[in-house]
């Protein structure tokens, strides 16, 4: 990737009709390798094709280094007063700020470009549309690992994520946060609240963490996370932003949060080595031409939570309590004797629940990385 390429020459471009004056493309962001805002700018024009798909019509929020990686930076939500009149915004009310948040909608190529020059090098969408604000399209999991633990260890809680979502006949998708750990997308697509994913995703991690309490932990405390990986539920909130997929990351290097597949997944597990999911701009790039992009039926795949009301044959244990009717979660001293109920009734809903064969034999637990 050239190192600014003809940005470096010609500050004033024209991006599909709309007129941009670029700055300081020489500046170094990221110290370590030299990239500078041209080559941040080239990148995003570059990805645009994969990128903007998963951008539009969701509020976003930049996350701005102006003089770069190493240096101070600050969230945007309220689009910026200067921007151009075309950059369009969504309105967005705000229960803690009493007010309407004019977020930006990044829908086209002169828009990403426009944030680009903002050295906006991060950019976190909503999980939901800003039409419909209060429904997510996506159920999230952002595998979080706490030193010495690393991706390799998060790769091996996300298969066995994935096998709690074969179980449902429910796809998931995996990607990198392009920092430390993993991320795991479940598209829904259909109609439901946060009210309903927010505590089914906090159930699955406490089921997670019941059955691999060697490796696991659903509780946000940083204190308890050491050695270990935190199934960080809590990102399904409307208040709440995941960094977008073929996003920049602030890092020493210009990793990028990069689509995977589960055989890379499975891979990095069998051979225990990290680098094999960190992934540069340049790379990603070359990756989207030869594999197009594995995240695409994200943005179109519909797909039910299954609904663990009435299956419990005893009274409805906590935990399946809170993922089939949204309640607040139950005190601590209660989580494991509910996850295992959330584990035996998660096995047979799908049997109790549709007219379909039978479900497959639980998994047998394996040994933690």
């Amino acid at each position: 990737m050239p190192k600014g390429g003809s940005l470096a020459i010609s500050p004033v471009v024209d991006v599909e009709g709309k007129r941009l004056s670029l700055s300081n493309l020489d500046k170094v962001l990221y110290p370590a390798t030299g990239f500078t805002k041209g080559q941040v700018i080239d990148y995003y024009a570059r990805s645009a094709m994969a990128l903007l798909p998963h951008l539009k019509g969701r509020p976003v929020t930049m996350k701005r280094y102006p003089n770069g990686v190493d240096e101070e930076f600050f969230y945007e939500k309220n689009a910026p007063k200067h921007r151009p009149d075309w950059v369009k915004t969504a309105p967005i009310w705000s229960r803690h700020n009493r007010r309407h948040i004019n977020y930006l909608l990044v829908d086209d190529l002169p828009t990403l470009i426009w944030l680009a020059n903002l050295a906006s090098l991060e950019i976190h969408p909503s999980l939901a549309l800003a039409e419909d604000i209060n429904c997510p399209t996506m159920l999230v999991f952002d595998l979080d690992p706490g030193p010495p633990a690393n991706i390799v260890q998060c790769c091996q809680v996300g298969l066995w994520l994935k096998e709690i979502f074969d179980h449902w006949d429910l796809l998931c998708f995996p990607k990198t946060s392009g920092s430390k750990g993993l991320q795991i997308y479940v598209p829904l697509n259909t109609p439901t609240t946060y009210d309903v994913t927010k505590p089914f995703a906090n159930a699955l991690a406490r089921l997670l963490e019941h059955d691999h309490p060697e490796l696991i932990v659903s509780d946000m405390k940083k204190s308890v996370r050491e050695g270990k990986i935190f199934v960080d539920w809590s990102q399904n909130d409307e208040h709440k932003t995941t960094v977008s997929v073929y996003s920049l990351r602030a890092r020493e290097h210009p990793t990028v949060s990069t689509p995977v597949t589960w055989d890379e997944v499975a891979r990095t597990v069998k051979k225990k080595d990290a680098s094999l999911l960190v992934f540069e701009a340049p790379q990603v790039i070359e990756r989207f031409e030869k594999m197009g992009d594995p995240h695409t039926p994200v943005l179109k795949l519909k797909q039910k939570l299954p609904d663990l009301r009435g299956v419990a044959s005893a009274p409805v244990p906590a935990t399946v309590d809170i993922a089939a009717q949204a309640e607040d979660p139950p005190p601590a001293k209660k989580e494991r004797a509910s996850a295992k109920s959330v584990s035996r009734e998660a096995r047979t809903s799908r049997q109790t629940s549709t007219k379909e064969a039978p479900a497959k034999p639980a998994a047998k637990k394996r040994r933690a990385v």
